[in-house]
């Protein structure tokens, strides 16, 4: 899968301050019919945006936002938990975020996100009690540097799995690392026959 790559994102935020999101309502069970992420974000927290007969509720946190205008999530604790479907990245991703920013985001999610394109970012409780009161707020998320700059100025470091890191700044997943690397396999076979 290529993506865009991420170095430096400069951009306003979705806050969802709900806790314990899991991956189901990330993206309901009942479309995980495919194994393709195109069209998925469509359905990305479908049930807290329609009803049952596809009307959009008038509680939809997302409402008519063009998510264009604000790819960075910041979500409540405990991002992502549940079951570990690729499929709620991918949701997200094709719904418009490039980010999710949350002081606690479930371990496998956070895997599956940052393999799937999607930066998942944790900062301490102050910073995220920050952010989850000022929705809307512009923040940089710099990739290279590992620094996310918060609406006051104010620089806070993040940790990012190295490799991780890597592809998401190279625009691919793991496997399309591995087709890059042709070359030195190649080489590094015939050396060894």
């Amino acid at each position: 899968m290529a993506v865009e790559p991420f170095r430096t994102l400069t951009a306003k935020t979705k806050v969802i301050a709900v806790d314990n999101v899991d991956t189901d309502q990330i993206i309901p069970a009942r479309f995980l019919t495919t194994t393709a992420s195109d069209g998925l974000g469509r359905c990305a927290f479908h049930d807290w945006r329609f009803d049952e007969g596809g009307t959009r509720l008038p509680t939809d946190p997302f409402g008519a936002d063009d998510m264009a205008d604000t790819p960075i999530l910041v979500a409540g604790a405990n991002f992502g938990c549940g079951s570990s479907r690729e499929h709620a990245p991918w949701a997200l991703r094709d719904f418009g975020f490039r980010a999710v920013i949350s002081s606690d985001i479930a371990d496998i999610f956070k895997s599956n996100a940052l393999k799937n394109g999607l930066l998942a970012v944790e900062v301490g409780q102050d910073v995220h009690a920050h952010l989850l009161q000022n929705g809307g707020c512009t923040l940089t998320l710099d990739l290279e540097q590992r620094v996310l700059t918060l609406d006051t100025g104010e620089r806070i470091a993040f940790e990012v799995e190295a490799f991780a890191r890597r592809c998401l700044l190279d625009g691919v997943d793991t496997l399309g690392y591995l087709l890059g690397q042709q070359e030195a396999i190649r080489a590094y076979e015939e050396a060894r026959q």
